[in-house]
């Protein structure tokens, strides 16, 4: 092996080590964020623990409540070797909020270790080389709340949290070993219909019924199916549906999800789910409200770059990556991972836990809190860690990932430009 590989091997290693030796107190910090679940948006004491954590670790500057309440980020910055020489950034992302009643049935608490994890073990394989690196390098760890409601990391963007990364790395627990499950870009949208209240037998004809309305708006959605495109997704509830029986309704409401393979079709879908709305609103003379998210989830733009990066780290450390065609083929959900992606190449791979148990379950939760989960997580972080190592060591192979995104996203940018957002019949 050549004196460059051999560095690069040694630096690999010097980073599973620090995970190997600071894997209890990486376990301590997953547990204490399972055991306390935090809704969206409300994950201060997990923050706190993040926070904290950072802060006990020598090198670190902590900013907490960074952009929004519940954020933070913690940088080093290895010293460089030359003054004016190029600083890559690096970016680990820290998830850590909650299902409501379930917990972490999502593993959010393995997330947040495995960003931990991966910092901590590229800082300690760089720091000792320094004089050796081709690049100046920050690793940078963000907190990023309110993934499951919200988009957290649709705020931070906004708010610039983003800005100077070069790429950016996270892992979501699983079934499966998977280097990418395709992601679908999302819209929620909650409806709501106005009516008049009357008694039901004595004069019926007196009230506007607004659940006739939520009934009409559901069959409405029902009957666009057929339409739809194959790989569109409709699903919504009725959230309100009135008091009693005898008492016609004046008040409904409704939330649905609109989901497409890509950000440009879900415009169309939109303006399709909109008409079903509003057109049961005339149908029963009530009035509606349908107020759209302030934040839409983007589906996930690939780097097959950092991806092979990661399969062959991962393969090195045991990993047996799924083949299974239903599983890489079948959309995975939604997540705001997919709007960090337009702005920052990056990858979002997927991790076994030791469980063949459902996602979003009780039985996930408590999977996520089995000590059995931690081999795997913490062998995730390794190969994050890696696969940062490969990059900053070789500059070309930064290039050919930032050449890549800037490719995908110019493909992206021309598909919003083929879609329309009404389609007449």
């Amino acid at each position: 092996m050549s004196e460059g590989t051999d560095l690069l091997v040694e630096m690999k290693q010097r980073a599973g080590r620090c995970i190997d030796e600071a894997k209890e107190k990486l376990h301590s910090l997953s547990q204490d964020i399972w055991r306390c679940p935090e809704l969206a948006y409300e994950e201060v004491q997990s923050h706190h623990r993040l926070v904290e954590f950072f802060s006990r670790e020598e090198g670190w500057r902590v900013d907490s409540h960074f952009k929004l309440q519940t954020a933070f980020r913690a940088c080093w910055t290895a010293q460089r070797k030359r003054e004016g020489s190029p600083v890559v950034s690096v970016g680990f992302l820290c998830e850590y909020d909650a299902l409501p009643d379930i917990g972490h049935g999502c593993g959010h608490n393995l997330i947040a270790e495995v960003g931990a994890a991966a910092a901590l073990s590229l800082k300690t394989a760089l720091e000792d080389t320094q004089e050796e690196l081709p690049v100046g390098v920050q690793v940078t760890v963000l907190g990023t709340p309110a993934e499951e409601a919200g988009g957290g990391k649709i705020d931070l963007l906004r708010e610039g949290a983003f800005e100077g990364l070069d790429i950016v790395f996270m892992a979501h627990p699983s079934r499966e070993d998977a280097v990418c499950l395709p992601s679908v870009a999302e819209q929620d949208v909650t409806i709501k219909y106005h009516g008049k209240a009357a008694h039901a037998s004595s004069y019926p004809w007196k009230g506007v019924n607004a659940l006739d309305a939520a009934v009409l708006c559901y069959n409405n959605m029902s009957v666009l199916r057929q339409q739809m495109k194959p790989d569109w997704r409709v699903h919504g509830v009725i959230k309100h549906g009135g008091v009693k029986p005898n008492i016609i309704p004046d008040y409904t409401e409704l939330e649905y999800y609109l989901r497409t393979p890509t950000r440009a079709e879900l415009p169309v879908l939109k303006a399709k789910a909109e008409r079903c709305f509003r057109s049961a609103a005339m149908a029963t003379g009530c009035e509606v409200e349908v107020e759209f998210a302030r934040n839409t989830l983007d589906n996930k733009l690939r780097n097959s770059v950092l991806e092979e990066l990661y399969e062959q780290n991962g393969i090195t450390l045991g990993m047996d990556f799924t083949t299974d065609e239903d599983v890489l083929r079948n959309a995975s959900g939604s997540t705001d991972f997919g709007n960090v992606t337009f702005a920052v190449p990056g990858i979002h791979p997927y991790f076994y836990i030791g469980s063949d148990t459902l996602v979003h379950t009780k039985e996930y939760t408590a999977a996520a809190g089995d000590y059995k989960a931690q081999f795997f997580t913490l062998r995730t972080a390794k190969a994050l860690a890696m696969t940062a190592l490969d990059v900053l060591m070789c500059p070309e192979l930064l290039q050919r990932v930032k050449r890549e995104f800037t490719e995908a996203k110019l493909k992206e940018d021309a598909q919003l430009k083929t879609h329309h957002p009404v389609e007449q019949c």
